[in-house]
């Protein structure tokens, strides 16, 4: 007969209180039932654990079973404890890949109430642009994508929000002055910031603007950094620049209707875990309000 768990779990009772009523007790056993395990487990072992029947003092070996008992209850319950949190959602790691005015502007409210409920679920976050989130999805690096993204195989996409195009200049830019009359035409010749989102603006009389900057920027903290160090003028959508961003001007395009679409993408739910699943459902729930 294998040594079982609850042989184990019956004697440390056993030697903690003393006597087979107290193990009972705190066990909700019958004393008939603990005297009963407890022999058979010294049946099998082939030697008696304790020196006498009252079960006040334990034998050499039965000291030392019960410091390896205690250690293997431990790590029985740890593990236990880890298996139902995490089918229950409430255990785990959840990752995130999204882009920087998602994790600044979306995710905050979202993640406050879901730590909340789940507080034991770690979550990692890594903020970057549509390209990086597309490929830490494909390569498995993260658990739930959101970006502007195209449908992947393998995964769901729900569409989140979609926000306008507009240009982004020092708030005392010229441009500024006389914004609501400008057009397409009116941005040649500005130096001009190009960015990874400018390839999703497909309007004719934006290409050769595209085409004449000479300055790339990928990241968008470092894009903002340098329009306000008057480097040049640049498009974002419009959740990309911050309501405390109190030095720049956003004005929207009224030349298009392109919009940014921001897509979640992640496995189906038998592919994620608990935990994973329960943040997808999250975010879908959340209301996301976006002025156009």
């Amino acid at each position: 007969m294998a040594i079982k768990i609850e042989m184990l779990r019956c004697f440390a009772s056993v030697a903690e209180h003393g006597s087979l009523t107290g193990a009972a007790k705190a066990l909700g056993r019958t004393p008939s039932a603990i005297s009963m395990m407890l022999s058979q487990f010294e049946d099998h072992v082939g030697a008696p654990l304790f020196e006498s029947a009252r079960k006040s003092r334990l034998t050499p070996l039965g000291a030392m079973i019960r410091t390896e008992s205690l250690r293997e209850l431990a790590h029985f319950d740890r593990t236990t404890r880890a298996i139902e949190g995490f089918a229950r959602a409430e255990g785990g790691t959840v990752r995130i890949a999204c882009t920087p005015s998602v994790a600044q502007t979306i995710m905050p409210h979202i993640l406050q109430a879901y730590r909340a409920a789940r507080p034991g679920v770690r979550i990692e976050m890594s903020d970057t642009d549509s390209a990086t989130v597309q490929r830490d999805l494909t390569e498995e690096r993260a658990d739930i994508g959101i970006a502007t993204l195209p449908h992947l195989p393998g995964f769901e996409r729900h569409l989140l929000f979609c926000d306008p195009y507009g240009a982004v200049c020092p708030i005392d830019h010229p441009l500024s002055r006389n914004w609501a009359k400008l057009t397409w035409a009116d941005l040649a010749g500005v130096p001009f910031i190009s960015n990874g989102l400018c390839a999703d603006i497909p309007d004719p009389e934006f290409q050769p603007i595209l085409a004449a900057s000479s300055l790339f920027v990928r990241n968008t903290a470092s894009i903002l950094s340098m329009v306000r160090a008057g480097a040049g003028i640049t498009l974002l959508p419009q959740l990309a620049v911050l309501p405390d961003f109190l030095d720049l001007e956003f004005l929207p395009l009224s030349d298009t209707e392109t919009r940014r679409e921001v897509w979640m993408l992640s496995q189906p739910p038998s592919a994620l875990s608990p935990a994973a699943q329960a943040l997808v459902e999250a975010i879908r729930a959340a209301e996301i309000n976006v002025s156009s």
